[in-house]
């Protein structure tokens, strides 16, 4: 019985990090960071409901709410954020589509803030840095996923 139980619980014992070793330092780095911040957005929904004003910003947008059209927009793109790099970081099988995913829609917002912003009459030109680091990101990804979708998590 003893060895019964044991033989199913050493799957457990084999918790070998193999793909994450494919990630460059950097992309390592913000995956902790991402994580993080999507901890943070929920934070801010919970803290937003006791204090008015709960500053949110990424990608050019900004809002003083979290229970705004702006706000949730801005907490749902951080969560797909940190769901990605939850993936990454702990090599789900789906990872690299999410942070393909992640990347595009990043590069599109970007793009976008950056039309929004210039049609809505600002008397200053916004470049956003973001997709300075989303286009390597996105190329890296793209680079490792043939290696990380036929190495097997043992």
């Amino acid at each position: 019985m003893e060895q019964e139980l044991k033989g199913h619980f050493d799957e457990f014992d084999k918790l070998e990090v193999i793909r994450r070793k494919l990630l460059p330092w950097w992309i390592k780095v913000f995956c902790w960071i991402f994580m993080l911040i999507g901890v943070c957005a929920i934070g801010s929904l919970i803290i937003n409901l006791f204090v008015p004003n709960v500053n949110l910003s990424l990608y050019g947008f900004s809002t003083d709410t979290a229970y705004s059209g702006t706000g949730i927009f801005i907490i749902s793109i951080m969560l797909l954020k940190a769901f990605a790099a939850f993936s990454l970081w702990f090599e789900k099988p789906n990872a690299i589509m999410t942070a393909k995913i992640d990347a595009i829609v990043g590069i599109a917002i970007c793009v976008a803030s950056l039309f929004i912003l210039l049609s809505a009459g600002k008397d200053h030109f916004s470049f956003r840095l973001e997709i300075l680091l989303l286009i390597p990101y996105y190329v890296k990804i793209n680079k490792i996923e043939y290696e990380w979708d036929n190495l097997e998590s043992i």
